[in-house]
């Protein structure tokens, strides 16, 4: 559908609302998300194999910078239609700058419990500057999960973490644009696995999209946790996660049951990468594609890489990786791994000496 100033896009509850719980249109809490780009790997495919297509579903073009956007227009708006007049998540750094981002759009209070020191500084800024009141904990993710749990069996305020069924609800609207752009699944659907909400609501996108008859194939949902902090590929909760990824730097997955699933289900897997392959491929996609994500979102992309290398992908298979968020939320991580600016007297000649011209 051609978008014009007379039919602009009025994000995920009133563009899918056939696929959505309902909501009261004057609940609806929207910043305009959704609708980012599927880009085509112009550079990187031919290393996957002659007759591959890849292709990136770049999130970190949402309004917060995330794919968290997606579920949290719909947490949101349902706390706003329940009359809830506060929100609160703990977060590794992308639920927190969208939660408070849309508590603010909707005049509410926004809490968020974050780790002590293991923020993205990006991320941290955002919460702050929504107004959010933001506490640090000297613990990880999973501790200031148990605690916002624990305070809204107590207390009249609502979560917004991903076991809040209607963030899943949201983000499996990713799917849906995906499959208008090809006109079907891909073959093949790589994905970060955190907290293990956004394979949850991909897979559960791609199942109803595929039921309504709107595609007639389904994708192998591939799921890639960082070495580091890999509970489900281990098999056990890791009570210290440690990954320079740190939006899936999470020790004991919310949506772990769920993940298996979609695993299952469509004969997928999940695996993990190292951190060295986290910032290879990071970098590949800056320099190579021109696409700037953050450091978890490279998960995907270094999963495509490790599995590539054992002659996995065929002629005619198609690829999107997700990329859940933009490389401006952790411009430390950047500045660390790039190569250094270089300083020379401001002279020409001496500039000249540096171009490889």
């Amino acid at each position: 559908m051609v978008r014009t100033a007379k039919n602009p896009w009025r994000g995920v509850i009133s563009e899918f609302r056939d696929f959505l719980p309902e909501v009261k249109e004057d609940s609806i809490v929207t910043l305009q998300e959704g609708n980012t780009p599927l880009l085509k790997s112009i550079n990187i495919t031919s290393m996957l194999g002659k007759g591959v297509t890849l292709l990136f579903k770049y999130e970190g073009l949402n309004p917060t910078a995330s794919f968290k956007d997606r579920g949290m227009t719909m947490a949101v708006s349902k706390a706003r239609e329940d009359g809830s007049k506060a929100i609160i998540c703990a977060s590794t750094g992308n639920t927190s700058a969208s939660a408070t981002a849309y508590a603010a759009r909707a005049g509410m209070k926004a809490y968020v419990l974050i780790p002590k020191g293991n923020i993205a500084l990006g991320k941290l800024s955002q919460a702050m500057m929504h107004g959010a009141k933001v506490i640090q904990i000297e613990g990880n993710f999973d501790n200031a999960l148990a605690i916002v749990r624990e305070i809204a069996e107590k207390y009249p305020i609502t979560v917004v973490n991903s076991i809040n069924p209607y963030r899943i609800e949201g983000q499996k609207t990713a799917a849906f644009e995906i499959c208008q752009v090809l006109g079907q699944a891909p073959s093949y659907h790589f994905i970060p696995v955190g907290n293990a909400g956004n394979i949850t609501a991909y897979w559960k996108g791609y199942k109803e999209f595929h039921k309504a008859g709107s595609i007639s194939n389904l994708p192998r949902m591939m799921g890639f946790q960082a070495e580091g902090a890999a509970p489900i590929v281990l098999g056990h909760p890791v009570d210290e996660p440690k990954t320079v990824a740190s939006a899936i730097r999470i020790g004991n997955p919310a949506n772990w049951e769920d993940a298996l699933k979609a695993r299952d289900e469509s004969d997928g897997l999940i695996d993990m990468v190292s951190d060295k392959e986290i910032i290879e491929a990071y970098r590949l996609l800056a320099i190579n594609e021109g696409i700037f994500c953050e450091p978890a979102s490279a998960a995907s992309m270094a999963g495509v890489l490790k599995i590539s290398k054992e002659g996995f992908f065929k002629e005619g298979d198609t690829i999107v990786c997700t990329l859940t968020g933009h490389g401006l939320k952790d411009p430390d991580t950047a500045i660390e791994t790039s190569e250094k600016p270089i300083t020379v007297k401001p002279r020409t000649e001496d500039v000249i000496k540096l171009l490889e011209i």
